[in-house]
């Protein structure tokens, strides 16, 4: 008999600490909790709809809202998301129209309106991965 260590089961396996940089931004765009990379952080794909957002991961139990008022950092990271959008679309138009700025930046609020929510909650999955990466635990 061996007195070697035992091999852990497939169920219980220890979240990877340094990820790979391309299995993190999958996981980002996936919207999977940063210590498992196995659950979700909302019950659907915010890309679907607006979900509702998981207090803790169902898998390792990580608390997404670690206090009150956690999330306004991301509204900071929503509003530099919501310029950066607004102005590509705004280029895009000016390049392919003829039309005024004042009508070129009218339609390019408009026709980001649509994609606010997303970016609203995408946001959420920046700034707990962002959190994370700063402050573990």
């Amino acid at each position: 008999m061996s007195d070697g260590p035992k091999p852990m089961p497939a169920e219980q396996s220890i979240p990877v600490k340094n990820a790979p940089q391309s299995s993190t931004d999958l996981a980002i765009l996936r919207q999977m909790c940063p210590r498992c990379r196995a659950a979700r952080i909302f019950r659907k794909s915010i890309f679907t709809g607006f979900p509702r957002m998981q207090e803790r991961c169902p898998n390792c139990e990580l608390k997404f809202e670690r206090e009150q008022g956690y999330f306004l950092g991301a509204m900071y990271i929503s509003y530099v998301l919501a310029l950066i959008t607004i102005v590509a679309l705004a280029l895009l138009l000016w390049a392919v129209t003829p039309w005024s700025m004042q009508r070129v930046t009218v339609w390019a609020i408009l026709l980001f309106l649509p994609l606010a929510p997303t970016l609203t909650l995408f946001s959420r999955v920046l700034w707990i991965y962002l959190d994370r990466a700063i402050d573990p635990e």
